[in-house]
């Protein structure tokens, strides 16, 4: 059985797979001049997601292991 832990890391995982792909296929396309400047005009108004360091600390503090009972609360 998965733990949040680990769909976390597969969730994570599959994102950077797309992303890479993606850049790859974008990477292609230029390359063949199969790539028109309608096309990168609509690329360039998309709205791009980004992560912020607040989120990799969130995403960090998520996959931590949690700690011992009698542990907790305590810095």
């Amino acid at each position: 059985m998965m733990d949040h832990r680990d769909r976390l890391i597969l969730a994570l995982s599959a994102l950077v797979r797309a992303e890479r792909e993606a850049r790859m296929a974008l990477e292609q396309a230029i390359a063949d001049g199969t790539f028109s400047p309608d096309m990168l005009a609509r690329l360039a108004g998309r709205e791009a997601i980004y992560v912020s360091q607040e989120d990799l600390e969130a995403a960090e503090a998520f996959v931590l292991p949690d700690p011992p009972p009698g542990r907790r609360g305590t810095a």
